[in-house]
Order: C-alpha cells, then structure tokens, then sequence
C-alpha cells in the first residue's frame, strides 16, 4: 500500500494519542467546554475600552495582491477591566472594519459584560457569536480578553488551561507566510528571492499566494507552473511549502495544478476555490480526490463550529485554518477539538500583528492536533514592537513564556505610537497595467 503524507500525518495523529475516529485522550478530556472543571474565582468585569491602531508602511515596504496595494495594518486592542485590578487584553480582526468594530463593542456588547464574572466567557460571548450568523466577528477579541483575565486569576498560562485532551507544547514550529512581495509585470523572480530568504532565516516552511491580478498581467497556469519548479529547486527537498490561492482559482484550474504540486511534494493546497456554490465542498471534494499526497486546507473566514461543522464531517478540509481573531479563542478550541476528533489538524491561519499572534499561539500550544502557526512576513512593527517583552521566532521556532495570561504585557502609550489612520489597509493598485478593451 502507498503511504501518502496525508497518511502519515493522520497515523502520527493516532500515533500521538489519536484513536480512530477519536483522540485517544486522558480523563480530563470529558470537558464539554475548557473550563469546566476549573475553580471559578470572584472577580467580576468593571469596564472594556477598544484602541484603535495604525503603522504606515514605507512605499518600498508595501506589499501588493491580486489588484490591491496595502499601505497599513491597522489593529484593534480589547482590553477588559476588573475590580481585582486585572486587565485582559485581547484583539478582533481588523478585516471587520476596525470602526466598525469598535463601535458594535462599545454600543452592544460592553453593557451586557459590566458586573459579570470573566469565567463565564462561554456563555457572555457564545450568543454573539451564535446570533451574528457568521457575518460579525467584534465579540472574537473581547473572548480573548477574558481568557487573558482568566489565567492571569488562576495564576497560570492561557495555553495550560487550554490543554484539555493533551500536555501542552509551548515550543511551536512557525511557517514564514507571505508570497506578496513580488508582482508578475514586474519581477516575478522576487518570490524566489524571499523563500531563499525565509529558510536562510531558519523557517523550515514557506506559503505563498498567487501573485498580482492574472488577467491584467497576462498570467496563465502554463506560465505560473515553471516558478513552482524554480521554488522547490530553490529551498530544496527538505523545505516544506504551501500553496495558497485565496479562492482566485477556478476548480479546472486547481485541477490542471495538482499533479505538480503532488510532484513536487507540497505540504498543503490552501483555499484552493470558492467555499460557496457552485463549487463549494464538492468542488474541494474533487481536488482532494486529485490530490493523494498534498492535503487541502481552509476556514479562515469561518467564525462558528457549526460552520465548520459539514466540512469536517464530509472530509472536505484536511487541516482547518480558524482565526482566534475572527472566532475568538473559546469557538477556536471548539473547532480544533471537533477535527481533532475526525483525525483533522489545526493550522490556525494568523496574518496579523502580535496580539493576533499570542491568541493564537496559544490555542496551537494546547491543542493536540496541532502541526505549525503562520507568521505574516510583510512589513508590520505591531507584530512585535506592541509589546514590553515580544513573541519572537528564533531558528523556525516561537517558545511561549510560562507567565500568566498570555505572557505578555502592553508598552505604555501604544496608541501614541501607533496612531489611528482612517481608511481601508487596501488601495487600487496604480501600478498594474490596465485590462485591455473588449
């Protein structure tokens, strides 16, 4: 019989603690959610404030995708308020609209947290979540607030009290994401250049995306497949590398790539087509069933279990990609714990700065099933320079600290530092060449 990596990677889930269907796990495992269990402590929440954040990027640090120039990164910093004098912080993805977001905080859901106890989280956030139908992700960061609250109460780190049906790891494998810095009317061989760049740096494992808009630069699959062959030259056989198209392919497309990224031992095939019909999951079907060795992953704009829930049971995702910023961490455990039960892997997708960072960081830390956390290459000083203390990635590697909460502290004066700048991260790109007429 042949061993496909999707295979073996499965067998290593068994091997590791996984019965089939299953996770083989001790008894703590029986939690119907993380805390249950965990001694409640008496301290109840007193006010939750939202800062909006902004860093400009230099011209030359800008990155380009599809038809678009991101100019900034913008973030949204929870932090939540208690009469122990303890203060949570959290992050909701700035992707929602980082006014918008503050504004549906400030207005809905701190009235409804003032007085309740932080250890109720489930229940005080859940309904959002629930209720929003998967269009409003503003309640993720203030769930992740309280989880900072609840291990700095409990004296213990976020990631410990998530570990419900393993020990954690707090040593975790990063993967340099990016693939954004190069531009097909330009100098394609730029994307060469920063994967060499990100294994000199000591990742052992680089995704990229598709490049500048295919239409307006004259791209085709035929042109687009000798670079792959470039890539994997380039970092060797030893490199682990993702593809990912942010759902730009048609499935035909996918199709036609598929036997080489299978000849080229790619890791995983990321948001390869549309999740809504009429491709969907039988279209994901179709180019797992061409893929035996490549797995086929998603979700990141997902943001509750149950919709997650028939890609998981139907086999469509081989590795689900939610964002603590977008379900927020209790729903992200939920949903790690619900493919880790199928024999699915958790690779949380995290392309933000750092207080996206430590959220997620912490979920791959305790979760069973985990295999390696992204970390966006571009440009972007809030991924490190928010904190006292920074998360930072030595030789492919993020150790977590063993200090309460998330284990990291906020500098003073963060928003004078990173000032607000109105406006969408995204602007028209001047620079790609105009379709040409009909």
């Amino acid at each position: 019989m042949t061993v496909s990596r999707r295979t073996l990677l499965h067998s290593a889930l068994i091997a590791g603690g996984a019965a089939e269907p299953a996770f083989a796990a001790p008894a703590f495992s029986r939690r119907a959610h993380p805390l249950e269990g965990i001694g409640r402590e008496k301290i109840k929440i007193t006010d939750v404030k939202v800062t909006l954040l902004s860093c400009e990027f230099p011209k030359e640090k800008q990155w380009v995708t599809s038809t678009i120039v991101a100019w900034k990164a913008d973030s949204i910093l929870v932090e939540v308020f208690t009469d122990q004098g303890i203060v949570g912080i959290g992050e909701s993805t700035p992707y929602g609209g980082p006014e918008l977001v503050k504004r549906f905080i400030e207005e809905n859901i701190r009235p409804g947290l003032i007085g309740k106890n932080p250890f109720d989280v489930e229940s005080l956030i859940g309904a959002w979540g629930e209720n929003a139908h998967g269009r409003m992700v503003a309640p993720a960061g203030v769930d992740v607030a309280l989880w900072d609250i609840i291990g700095k109460a409990k004296n213990l780190p976020v990631y410990k009290l998530l570990a419900t049906d393993a020990p954690p790891n707090p040593h975790i494998r990063m993967y340099a994401s990016g693939g954004v810095e190069y531009a097909w009317y330009k100098r394609p061989e730029d994307l060469i250049e920063e994967a060499v760049r990100h294994k000199q740096a000591g990742y052992t494992a680089f995704k990229f995306r598709i490049g500048t808009n295919w239409k307006n630069s004259g791209m085709t699959m035929k042109r687009y497949v000798p670079y792959l062959y470039k890539l994997r030259q380039a970092v060797g056989p030893g490199f682990d590398l993702m593809q990912e198209s942010n759902m730009r392919w048609t499935l035909e497309e996918c199709l036609e790539v598929c036997p080489v990224l299978e000849e080229l031992k790619f890791l995983w095939f990321e948001e390869p087509i549309r999740r809504t019909p009429p491709q969907g999951i039988e279209g994901h079907l179709k180019i797992k069933q061409a893929l035996r060795k490549v797995m086929v992953s998603g979700g990141e704009g997902l943001v509750v279990r149950q919709q997650f829930k028939e890609w998981i049971d139907r086999g469509a995702y081989d590795i689900v990609q939610p964002d603590v910023n977008t379900t927020g961490l209790t729903e992200a455990w939920h949903i790690a714990r619900m493919a880790a039960m199928h024999g699915k892997l958790c690779c949380p997708h995290n392309w933000h700065g750092g207080l996206t960072t430590m959220s997620n960081a912490a979920l791959v830390a305790a979760i069973p099933n985990r295999l390696m956390l992204e970390l966006n290459q571009t440009f972007n000083p809030m991924k490190e320079e928010v904190f006292k203390d920074p998360l930072v990635v030595k030789k492919g590697y993020m150790d977590l600290p063993n200090k309460p909460g998330y284990g990291v502290e906020m500098i003073r004066n963060v928003a004078q530092k990173f000032p607000y700048i109105p406006g969408n991260y995204g602007r028209p790109n001047p620079d790609l060449p105009k379709e040409p007429a009909a």
